[in-house]
């Protein structure tokens, strides 16, 4: 009777048993495995990312007033020629083109009411409630400072404008300069008296 009481026992333990390892989550037990194999990819904070090229590459604003080696009017002609390379025209009423003194008339540079308000925040530091604008302009002094017979300081000023409109009426408002109107002058006059450009070649793909 002991006996036949200890068989039945046991097969019921045994029933349990089985029933309990048919229950587990096979796909749980398969990323625990994993996990463990992998443990170095979990800690490894030392490990870099290569994001691949395509990036664009940016620089450093160049300095303003910059020093150029030229002689004054060799560098007044180089000024004169980027000027009329950009479709910017001077004002030669307000210039003093023999001084190194020169001023543009207002150039637009972007215009409709579409595209006007992002490109104005690049040239210009917009305030928050400043929405409606139908074109921009930018006017351009440029002042050469000689230091000797052959190095000079050009210093660029920017006076940034966008066309605001109210609904029935628009007027020219003045906008702070961001610098990048001033900057991109610069760049493109070094790179004229150079030959170098001060912009960083960009990644391409073979």
């Amino acid at each position: 009777m002991k006996a036949t009481f200890l068989s039945i026992f046991f097969t019921i333990c045994l029933s349990m048993t089985i029933s309990a390892q048919k229950g587990v989550d096979t796909q749980t037990q398969k990323i625990k495995e994993d996990t463990k194999g992998n443990t170095s990819r979990a800690t490894d904070v030392g490990r870099s990312f290569d994001w691949g090229k395509g990036k664009t590459k940016t620089r450093e604003r160049l300095a303003n007033p910059y020093r150029l080696n030229s002689r004054r009017d060799v560098l007044v002609e180089t000024i004169m020629g980027v000027l009329q390379e950009k479709k910017i025209t001077v004002d030669e009423a307000s210039s003093r083109i023999k001084d190194g003194f020169i001023v543009t008339m207002p150039y637009t540079f972007i215009k409709g009411s579409v595209v006007t308000q992002n490109e104005l925040g690049r040239y210009g530091i917009l305030s928050p409630y400043d929405t409606a604008w139908s074109r921009a302009q930018y006017t351009l002094t440029i002042e050469i400072q000689s230091i000797d017979g052959i190095q000079n300081n050009v210093s660029v000023t920017a006076k940034i404008e966008g066309r605001a409109g109210t609904g029935l009426t628009s007027e020219w408002r003045n906008v702070p300069s961001s610098g990048l109107a001033e900057d991109e002058f610069l760049a493109k006059l070094v790179e004229a008296v150079t030959g170098n450009s001060p912009d960083p070649e960009q990644d391409t793909e073979n």
